[in-house]
């Protein structure tokens, strides 16, 4: 990079290297870290007063995230608001009008907020129409359980002005309320994971408590339609319907909440595609880029796509869990050594994120 580049500079380019690098896990390669399945983790012992115990969650999150980058949590504590919340995804889908929703469309929103009908956008190329439905919305500190620190900024920088697009509530009643129950609560399960992600790393519990006063945590109510010709997962299926595209997720790391419904799909380093089948009582977890990078790439974020195989409507809710968009990080030290020297330049969280996001809609870059 060139002595004169600016960090908008240096986050445009990291957007595309990033984009660069999905294309090259897309080709298949023979290596040892091919995986079949994925790891489960009872986050149980990690609540305990006892430091071993909370390591010993940590070093199993380790393995999971150099090997497969996914994994899931089960003994997470908000197993009962978790069917609460996929009702208000099939809520606003289907009791909320077509006029309601274009009221609150993706496109009045430059921080990509809002409802977002099919195809209106594409996490890889535009050559293949998505048929996800979406409702998007970003941290705010009235849905955080602590209140937070009244420094939030937006992905760009400015100042939080409450910018989420909501429904009108007298057409969806306590849909807000509901939706801020269960954020607070996944807001609260993500800081508690950024503490077992310090300890997986070799330092210290708090390290990212600084860094999560005000995070971004970008929510998603996902709708994705029944298969008009579903067909099953296997080496020879040519799918005709794809909810979405492959990809890799952009912040530090996804906590996905997925209904009875199978649909995500993992790419293993050698070509194959392995389904994370919803496991009862668990949400997935899975390193996304801005985490790779912080790692020097020690963990790994991993390649996946959703394809409802049913003939039933699947919803999910997945937050996209970053730190301060404000902060801009360097390469964590217990990851840079002689043999495996920074690969990444500091980069500012939010500003990443937003550059990533303007590759998936048209015109926005």
């Amino acid at each position: 990079m060139p002595a004169s580049a600016s960090p908008l500079d240096d986050n445009r380019a990291a957007a595309l290297e990033a984009q660069a690098y999905l294309k090259a896990r897309l080709q298949p390669t023979s290596t040892k870290t091919s995986f079949r399945s994925i790891p489960i983790i009872d986050l149980s012992p990690s609540f305990y007063t006892s430091l071993s115990d909370r390591q010993s969650v940590a070093k199993q999150i380790n393995e999971a995230c150099m090997t497969v980058g996914f994994f899931y949590i089960t003994g997470h504590g908000v197993e009962s608001t978790c069917p609460k919340a996929l009702a208000l995804a099939e809520r606003f889908f289907s009791e909320l009008s077509q006029e309601s929703k274009d009221k609150i469309h993706m496109k009045h929103s430059k921080y990509f907020r809002g409802y977002e009908p099919a195809s209106y956008s594409s996490v890889n190329d535009f050559t293949t129409k998505e048929t996800k439905e979406a409702f998007n919305w970003g941290y705010e500190a009235g849905l955080d359980p602590t209140g937070g620190d009244g420094k939030y900024v937006e992905l760009d920088g400015s100042p939080a002005a409450n910018v989420n697009l909501w429904p009108d509530e007298t057409e969806l009643p306590e849909f807000y309320e509901g939706v801020k129950s269960y954020y607070g609560q996944m807001l609260q399960l993500a800081r508690h994971l950024f503490r077992l992600f310090a300890l997986s790393l070799a330092l210290r519990e708090d390290y990212f408590e600084s860094m999560t006063t005000h995070p971004g945590a970008i929510a998603r109510l996902i709708k994705y339609r029944a298969n008009t010709n579903p067909k099953p997962l296997s080496e020879t299926t040519e799918d005709d319907e794809l909810g979405l595209g492959a990809h890799t997720d952009y912040e530090c790391f996804t906590l996905l909440l997925q209904d009875s419904n199978p649909g995500l799909e993992i790419l293993s380093p050698d070509g194959h595609w392995i389904s994370a089948a919803p496991v009862d009582g668990g949400i997935v977890v899975n390193v996304a880029d801005f985490l790779m990078r912080w790692t020097n790439g020690i963990y790994k974020s991993t390649v996946h796509r959703v394809i409802n195989r049913t003939d039933k409507v699947r919803y999910s809710i997945p937050i996209f869990f970053s730190i301060n968009y404000d902060e801009k990080v360097e390469t964590i030290p217990s990851c840079v050594s002689e043999d495996n020297p920074s690969k990444f330049p500091p980069i500012t969280a939010g500003r990443y994120v937003l550059d990533r996001l303007s590759l998936t809609v048209p015109g926005t870059y």
